[in-house]
């Protein structure tokens, strides 16, 4: 069975590099396509479904941003199991202040510099290996800024209705950017950051064991 995997934001399939899946699944990662500029959240997942075969069963796995997409596009088309990862399951999930941040403008302070520096200074005190510290970086190093800030008003301007899309959510406690406190994770990873995806991945691959056999 094909699972289809959506990256975070500022990321691509680069992020997925210590994911394992179990046998007889088939990862296909989705590529990133430019956003209408009145796109909303929801009009954004359903051409980025567009490069899913619905046609035959299938896993969908988004992390971060990508778990926002994906629940949309499951609200849809429903595949077997919905895999959140270090993401939220819906917008009352989003900590208050990114959407009074946005109200005040605030987001237009984070330049593609500021960002990126950001991301190149913290890998000093983050546990990633010496590899992975230069994918994060080289991801950072390639995001396009104009799909950062239309992104990040796509997740404040999220609306959707109550679902009850059988979501496997996986979240890390530490996590400082979808803080575990406002989530309803099905699985907790104890003192995991945003991306674990990269120094939890051992765990991770035990939860998607279990969930996928």
């Amino acid at each position: 069975m094909k699972v289809y995997f959506i990256p975070g934001l500022a990321a691509d399939k680069r992020v997925f590099r210590h994911i394992q899946l179990p046998e007889g699944y088939e990862a296909h990662y989705l590529d990133w396509i430019p956003p209408h500029h009145h796109d909303s959240l929801q009009e954004y997942a359903m051409r980025m479904a567009e490069q899913i075969d619905t046609s035959e069963p299938f896993v969908l796995l988004g992390l971060s941003f990508g778990g926002m997409l994906s629940i949309e596009i499951a609200k849809k088309f429903t595949p077997e199991k919905l895999i959140l990862i270090a993401s939220i399951s819906h917008p009352s999930q989003l900590p208050y202040y990114y959407r009074k941040a946005f109200q005040l403008g605030l987001h237009r302070f984070l330049t593609p510099a500021i960002i990126k520096n950001g991301v190149y200074l913290k890998r000093y005190f983050t546990s990633e290996s010496a590899e992975d510290k230069k994918i994060i970086r080289q991801m950072a190093r390639d995001m396009d800024q104009a799909f950062i800030s239309w992104a990040m008003g796509a997740v404040v301007s999220w609306e959707t209705e109550e679902h009850n899309l059988p979501a496997h959510h996986i979240h890390g406690t530490r996590d400082l950017i979808l803080p575990h406190r406002y989530t309803k994770p099905s699985v907790s990873i104890n003192q995991a950051g945003h991306l674990m995806i990269f120094d939890r991945a051992g765990d991770i691959n035990k939860v998607l064991l279990d969930l996928l056999t």
